[in-house]
């Protein structure tokens, strides 16, 4: 009887032992459970929306900025700055990215949330014209010439005008199939501002803005694309056509550019030098944050100086001021200023610039930077 007595004791002990292996194992795996939940609760998501002008850019600071900081994810749509603007004004996006400063009635409907909108530039790019004609890589053109192959005046590639400007260039004689933007673009704005600039017949016929109606569409000769990547791939598949797009992009698909004319009468491409000139001979005025509508879309375009490239522009950021916590939480309010911050000053440096981008004047950034300090965090 007694070895039963021994034995029944051994299997209760054992029993003890492996019941507590198992709660132990219990509690280390709730442990680990709680552990990751906590680490995704310190994730902060943060989604920025609109212009495809600064894509390229966007995705290298995004790139760069969650190697050192792990907790923060960034999340970029493109869509276009008109998309950007309306995104951020429904409330779908944490930051807005729109090229031309924000028109005074979008502005006012910012307003109308019950909170403060705030808009500064975050860099300066280029608006390029590029072109697809078979044996063709170098092309002038100027002003007047650029505006109506746009508006379907010009219908041939050896059209007297454009041989004119390249009389050492076999030019085919072949329709010119003019790609443009399809939707809401502030690439788009910038490049049509610059036409009114230097055509008075397209500021009369045509004009200006994020959405323009094509002539060159009624001559069967337009076609439209869907955001910067958009219109690349419809210049790529089209033999013998030119379109509008930002230096990055031409930079990445390796596409021809066309050497543009000048303030000062000399053909310039686009390039870090030339975009700096352009900006170095402008004195730009940037509003304060709280009223960003003020800005002028111009300031930068047909700058003057012998090597300035005549399309440059600044792209910008919107974000709110988060009045009592309105649209932000304290988190992501304090993840928002650190991305804004290290944008402005660390986004900046060439080790953090994409191929086609060139960073802002001191005086520019620290004006957004003034606008960063001004966004509450609860």
């Amino acid at each position: 009887m007694k070895w039963l007595k021994a034995l029944f004791i051994l299997l209760l002990l054992v029993g003890l032992v492996v019941s507590g292996s198992g709660c132990l194992k219990g509690e280390a795996s709730e442990t680990k459970k709680k552990e990751i939940k906590k680490t995704e609760e310190q994730i902060i998501t943060i989604r920025t929306t609109g212009a495809t002008f600064p894509q390229y850019q966007i995705q290298k600071w995004i790139e760069d900025f969650m190697k050192t900081h792990p907790n923060i994810k960034i999340e970029y749509e493109g869509g276009g700055s008109g998309h950007g603007q309306e995104a951020f004004l429904k409330g779908l996006t944490d930051i807005g990215r729109t090229d031309p400063p924000v028109k005074e009635s979008i502005w006012r409907k910012f307003l109308e949330t019950g909170d403060q909108p705030l808009q500064f530039p975050e860099i300066v790019g280029a608006v390029v014209v590029v072109f697809n004609v078979p044996g063709v890589h170098e092309l002038k053109l100027d002003g007047e010439t650029l505006a109506k192959i746009f508006m379907g005046e010009i219908e041939y590639w050896d059209d007297p005008a454009i041989r004119k400007l390249n009389p050492d260039v076999n030019l085919p004689h072949e329709k010119i199939i003019v790609i443009h933007r399809s939707d809401s673009s502030g690439t788009t704005k910038i490049f049509t501002t610059y036409l009114s600039l230097v055509s008075k017949e397209w500021a009369e016929k045509v004009g200006a803005g994020k959405v323009v109606d094509w002539p060159v569409d009624k001559l069967g000769r337009g076609i439209g694309a869907r955001g910067n990547p958009g219109v690349v791939l419809a210049l790529k598949q089209t033999k013998y056509s030119i379109a509008y797009t930002e230096l990055s992009f031409a930079i990445m698909e390796n596409l021809s550019v066309v050497a543009l004319k000048n303030r000062a009468g000399n053909f310039v491409k686009p390039t870090e030098e030339t975009i700096k000139a352009a900006v170095a001979n402008v004195k730009a005025f940037i509003p304060d944050p709280t009223e960003g509508y003020k800005e002028d879309l111009k300031q930068l375009l047909n700058a003057p100086g012998e090597n300035s490239y005549p399309i440059v522009a600044f792209t910008h950021l919107l974000v709110w001021q988060n009045k009592n916590g309105k649209h932000y939480t304290p988190e992501k309010a304090r993840a928002i200023k650190e991305f804004l911050r290290w944008i402005l000053t660390e986004g900046q440096k060439e080790e953090h610039l994409a191929p086609g981008y060139v960073g802002l004047p001191k005086e520019v950034a620290e004006i957004g930077l003034k606008a960063v300090e001004m966004i509450q965090e609860g």
